[in-house]
């Protein structure tokens, strides 16, 4: 069994590092105006989604329990990406494909 901490209900935006780089890549070779822009992949989903995802990607066989007695932290981070999305700018890569692909990296290589 793996126990996680609180009740999975906050949600969270997550964005892979592949689609980050090419937002530095957009951003550098569109010579941007400003400096900062936020850059995420608009889409959040709860901790508790996210560990289901999870192990069904390494199927995982054990049981997911919650530790309510833990703190669940800050309902939902999720970043106001839209004046980055904006000037043309979208992240491709979906959360799902990410830890997919990831997870054979791993299997692989480590």
């Amino acid at each position: 069994d793996v126990i996680l901490w609180g009740s999975g209900k906050p949600k969270r935006e997550f964005l892979h590092v592949d689609d980050l780089a090419e937002a530095v890549y957009f951003a550098l070779k569109n010579k941007l105006d400003e400096n900062i822009y936020n850059v995420g992949s608009g889409v959040d989903m709860t901790i508790k989604d996210l560990s289901l995802m999870i192990s069904n990607i390494v199927n995982f066989k054990g049981k997911i329990k919650w530790d309510n007695s833990m703190p669940d932290g800050t309902p939902r981070k999720i970043l106001d990406s839209s004046k980055f999305k904006k000037l043309g700018w979208n992240s491709k890569i979906m959360i799902n494909d990410g830890l997919k692909n990831t997870y054979s990296w791993y299997k692989n290589n480590v």
